[in-house]
């Protein structure tokens, strides 16, 4: 399966690399494009100190955290997305006929290396922030932890998005809500959100452990809404019990995809 994976993936890379010129323009535009996102945060502190209690360093943190996930994460798995496209264009059948799975040959559909450079953006602003908040060393661990676990929930919200568009053939925008909007919305303290709306993303959609709960741990903050201690660790499990419904509803809509011919 990761074989599949690299093989495919390498075929688009060569791809773009044949044309050099647009392939290091995009690898700017990228970087500079993510570096909005960032802007918005350094304009908010150049008016305050803090926001929700957190300092610049520790949105910072925040921000990279979850960037790092993201990114990494709709680099490899963002194509999903684009399932109703092949559904209407009828290439899905091309996909099932082939030795190899829809869903690896969905996710590297038209991949893009470029979006690399998203990536190393999030890693230099995490970078910084370790640097700058000289975290205990003996809680460092964790950071691999929830970054991993992190590219585990967005790839699990692309996975779902894509099972939905089996059903909902022209809403990529509504799904789109639930991707690239829980990446905007793990850049910030959960703090500055209302109580009810972090209840829902931690019990119900478990965004809060991309970064926010176990982020808590890592700077030894107080959880400001009192979740018990524990929740910090449990990334892993979110992570896990996202992973198998998604995987669950992405066969269930294969199974009951009708093809274009039928």
């Amino acid at each position: 399966m990761v074989r599949s994976y690299v093989l495919l993936a390498w075929t688009w890379t060569r791809a773009a690399s044949g044309y050099p010129v647009s392939f290091v323009m995009l690898l700017v535009t990228g970087f500079v494009i993510a570096g909005l996102d960032l802007g918005v945060i350094l304009v908010i502190f150049a008016n305050t100190t803090t926001l929700a209690g957190f300092s610049r360093e520790e949105v910072l943190f925040l921000y990279g955290t979850a960037m790092v996930a993201f990114t990494v994460a709709d680099t490899f798995f963002g194509n999903l997305d684009r399932i109703s496209i092949h559904i209407k264009a009828g290439t899905l059948d091309t996909m099932l006929i082939r030795p190899v799975s829809a869903w690896i040959q969905a996710a590297t559909d038209r991949f893009m290396p470029t979006r690399a450079s998203r990536v190393l953006q999030a890693l230099l602003v995490l970078g910084y922030a370790m640097s700058a908040l000289r975290l205990e060393a003996g809680r460092l661990w964790m950071i691999p932890v929830m970054i991993g676990c992190g590219i585990v929930i967005y790839a699990s919200l692309w996975t779902m998005a894509g099972a939905v568009q089996f059903v909902l053939t022209d809403a990529p925008e509504v799904v789109n809500a639930f991707t690239y909007g829980s990446g905007e919305m793990s850049q910030y303290p959960f703090s500055v959100y209302g109580r009810d709306l972090v209840r829902g993303v931690t019990y119900v959609l478990p965004l809060a452990f991309i970064n926010w709960q176990p982020a808590l741990y890592v700077l030894g903050r107080e959880d400001p809404f009192g979740t018990p201690y524990f929740m910090r660790f449990l990334g892993p499990v979110a992570a896990l019990l996202l992973a198998v419904p998604a995987g669950a509803a992405w066969r269930w809509g294969i199974r009951k995809y009708r093809s274009t011919g039928s």
